[in-house]
């Protein structure tokens, strides 16, 4: 029992030190960071967003209406620490670590290896199983690249993850089997029930994607446990009751433009791709409006059938175990999901998974957990799917500790089995160095837009040098380039509040601002301290705008400028170059 306890506090040790090292610097603070940083913070200095809602549930941001409670989340850590990366990343991290602690309770509270036995000796070796179930789970989620690389950061879907992973835990923990009833406590059962749902609503208020795997995993659950629910229908209601409480706010608020702004934007039905095929595909008939045409290609078909190939993409080997996410910043070059070890082991944990006693739930949420992702034109996606790999880790144990048993079943030589036992241990820990070489040494260098980086050094020299120049003007080629000036300025939100303008939505429903600082001229007219533009047409930008300090890129400023600055990215490619016009 006591190596047991020493390995989980040697996990937890290893979850920390890969999420905490050096996360106030890397990666770059990106401007969805830089957003709910500057949120809690104004939050905290005038009570109201960036925008002027006063402790909105969805912050409108860049009119893409995140959900509200990981802001609330960093609030606290940005009244002790300031308005700093580290403020804004704590949290996630924390919620990171938490998590590969919650996924051991879920298998030791859920009992996933026990069986009900009269043999004492059975018994005894089953719990011992299951321990050792649990610490390879949580050893997996601890140095999984798909979850140390979204609890590196301000990503609201590691805390909603970890939310839903505690729900999980409670449920199973409140549905207990009789094998364990004679030491149970129905109060205590009810009082887990209802925590489950309150984790459950806590996710909601978190992460868009939660809000379709949660409802799905919970008419799942209705459906497995339905003869233990109605057994205690009193504790049901009571717990769905505070679920629905915690929930009616959200439900309001989805109704408004909160509601449907970032499915606009990036919901499958934004995409005009299975538009286009309907038409190739009638057009291809000798009568393009026919019956025969219509009920072949249409809507609805075309819709379903890109939703479907979305969601089966995420169980595709090359997501899992070669490239990962398309989108630079959602992965590591050369490197899946998991890691190329986990491909024997999860092949063979989805085998003897059905030895879990809950292994329906366990198969049920690696179903629902693609869910949102699928509707969605972007796919597969590691961040809306990020849930996903809890399931994965804990078939992923199964597999491994099936090898283990049957290793010691089949090879009765000890110095072969022990030959075996190393050479897997130098699998996984190879695979693990790897993986952190590539995050560390390799990923800003190629890809150097993943994180904004740069923008910290050229804001320090903003900083140092602002009064000397009428105006500031920073390109708009990299994402968000406001957000990320308010939060290194610390520009007082009380006066960006009332003096700025949100663009109207591009075609992917997001809004930025162009301009903030107002001042008045000699003459009367009214002019920005800092801008946010193209600098595309950089003759006429550098004649109407004399005594200004001005950030671009290198193709952007020409050779002729008077360069003052220059920024690189980790590959040694010029990030910025800034010119004192």
């Amino acid at each position: 029992m006591k190596n047991h306890k020493y390995s989980l506090a040697a996990i937890i040790i290893l979850a920390f030190v890969v999420r905490f090292w050096n996360l106030n610097t890397f990666p770059a603070l990106n401007a969805d960071e830089a957003a709910l940083g500057y949120n809690a913070w104004s939050l905290l200095e005038t009570g109201m967003d960036e925008h002027g809602n006063s402790w909105p549930i969805h912050f409108q941001s860049f009119n893409d209406f995140k959900p509200g409670l990981m802001v609330y989340l960093i609030l606290p850590f940005v009244k002790v620490l300031g308005l700093t990366a580290w403020a804004v990343r704590i949290p996630g991290a924390l919620a990171g670590v938490g998590t590969v602690f919650i996924v051991y309770r879920l298998i030791i509270d859920g009992q996933l290896l026990m069986v009900s036995s009269e043999d004492k000796t059975f018994q005894k070796d089953s719990i011992m199983k299951n321990q050792r179930l649990a610490i390879i789970a949580s050893l997996f989620l601890a140095i999984s690249p798909w979850h140390i690389h979204f609890s590196r950061g301000g990503w609201e879907v590691n805390v909603a993850t970890f939310f839903m992973t505690a729900g999980v835990w409670l449920f199973l923990r409140s549905v207990r089997h009789k094998v364990d009833s004679a030491g149970s406590d129905p109060a205590a059962q009810s009082l887990t029930l209802v925590v489950s749902a309150v984790s459950f609503a806590l996710s909601l208020y978190t992460y868009h994607s939660a809000r379709l795997v949660v409802p799905l995993l919970g008419i799942g659950f209705a459906v497995l446990y339905w003869r233990e629910l109605w057994s205690r229908l009193i504790s049901v209601i009571g717990a769905l009751l505070v679920f629905g409480i915690m929930i009616m706010p959200l439900m309001i608020d989805l109704t408004t433009d909160a509601g449907f702004s970032r499915a606009a934007g990036v919901g499958i039905f934004a995409d005009s791709g299975p538009l286009s095929e309907i038409n190739e595909q009638r057009g291809e008939h000798a009568q393009l409006d026919s019956l025969e045409s219509k009920l072949l290609h249409n809507k609805p078909l075309n819709y379903s059938l890109a939703i479907a190939e979305n969601w089966t993409e995420h169980y595709s080997g090359e997501f899992l175990f070669l490239s990962g996410d398309d989108i630079q910043r959602n992965r590591v070059p050369e490197h899946g999901q998991m890691y190329m070890f986990d491909v024997v082991v999860v092949i063979i944990g989805l085998f003897v998974v059905r030895k879990a006693r809950h292994h329906k739930v366990i198969l049920l949420w690696l179903l629902v957990a693609p869910s949102a992702a699928s509707l969605t034109f972007q796919s597969p996606h590691a961040l809306r799917a990020q849930n996903m790999v809890i399931p994965l880790v804990i078939i992923a144990a199964f597999g491994f500790v099936e090898i283990v048993d049957k290793s010691k079943e089949k090879i009765s030589i000890f110095s072969l089995r022990t030959t075996f036992n190393v050479l897997l241990i130098t699998l996984l820990v190879w695979g693990f160095a790897r993986y952190q070489q590539l995050y560390w040494n390799h990923m800003p260098r190629e890809y150097p837009f993943s994180s904004q980086y740069g923008v910290a050094e050229l804001m320090d020299y903003v900083v140092e040098n602002q009064e000397k120049y009428e105006k500031i003007i920073i390109t708009d080629r990299y994402d968000q380039p406001y957000i990320l000036a308010l939060f290194y300025l610390k520009y007082p939100p009380d006066i960006f509040q009332s003096e700025h303008v949100l663009t109207a939505r591009d075609g992917f429903g997001f809004s930025t601002v162009r301009d903030f600082g107002k001042q008045s001229l000699q003459d009367g007219q009214t002019s920005y301290k800092f801008t946010f533009v193209s600098l595309s047409e950089w003759s006429d930008i550098a004649s109407s705008n004399p005594n200004t300090l001005i950030a671009g890129t290198d193709k952007e400023i020409p050779d002729a400028a008077n360069i003052v600055k220059t920024i690189y990215f980790p590959n040694g490619d010029i990030a910025f170059q800034v010119v004192a016009n």
